[in-house]
């Protein structure tokens, strides 16, 4: 096992677990509990919890990317086109999202149709399109190279259909399900990674998150 592909993948399984958690404890206790108007932007969060949520999310798309990263160098989508393309597409979505959590800073007050939050909205629309883009395009070469064998093999593509599903969820209540799901797939990746055999991959996208 490639020590750093590993590493990348333990990393990229925490801030899967992470962001996982952190989808059931909006739904399941912070929700519940918010007085906080639901077309404000920081909704569930008061404003001053929201700015300390959106450092830490962005600190989850940051291990998130560093997993994906993982995923790319470790070769399992092979060393074509498809490879290249599908990872580089996703791990520019992870960044799209990390810088979003923080561009969310500055519109805690605002509400949802006010410009500025109808922006850093479309901004998280992007960045979940192109993962979601990255994600099916890189889990069909993945598929189709047939690097890993049972369950990893399979859960790229699973996270690239889970996140076109998450697109049209975004402007729904159960958004922070739908996220919960998708941490719970990252954290599968994540494992995959640091579990699977790792090929001689194409060079990894040096994209920044």
């Amino acid at each position: 096992m490639s020590n750093p592909v590993r590493t990348a993948g333990i990393v990229g399984a925490l801030g899967g677990a992470l962001t996982a958690l952190s989808g059931l404890l909006v739904e399941t206790v912070v929700k519940p509990a918010s007085d906080v108007p639901d077309d404000r932007w920081s909704y569930p969060w008061s404003g001053g919890a929201f700015v300390a949520v959106c450092v830490v999310y962005a600190v989850f798309h940051a291990l998130v990317y560093y997993g994906v990263l993982g995923f790319a160098r470790g070769g399992a989508a092979g060393t074509g086109r498809a490879a290249r393309t599908g990872t580089a597409t996703a791990l520019a979505g992870t960044a799209v999202l990390f810088v979003s959590e923080l561009l969310s800073i500055p519109m805690a007050d605002q509400r949802v149709d006010d410009t500025g939050a109808a922006l850093v909205g479309a901004c998280f629309g992007l960045g979940t399109l192109l993962s979601a883009v990255g994600f099916v395009v890189a889990g069909v070469a993945t598929v189709r190279a047939a690097h890993w064998d049972g369950w990893r093999r399979y859960t790229p593509l699973a996270t690239g259909v889970w996140l076109t599903a998450l697109v049209f969820l975004a402007m729904t209540p159960l958004l922070p399900v739908g996220v919960a799901v998708y941490g719970l797939l990252l954290t599968a990746l994540g494992v995959a990674v640091a579990t699977g055999p790792v090929r001689t991959a194409a060079p990894a996208p040096r994209a920044a998150a």
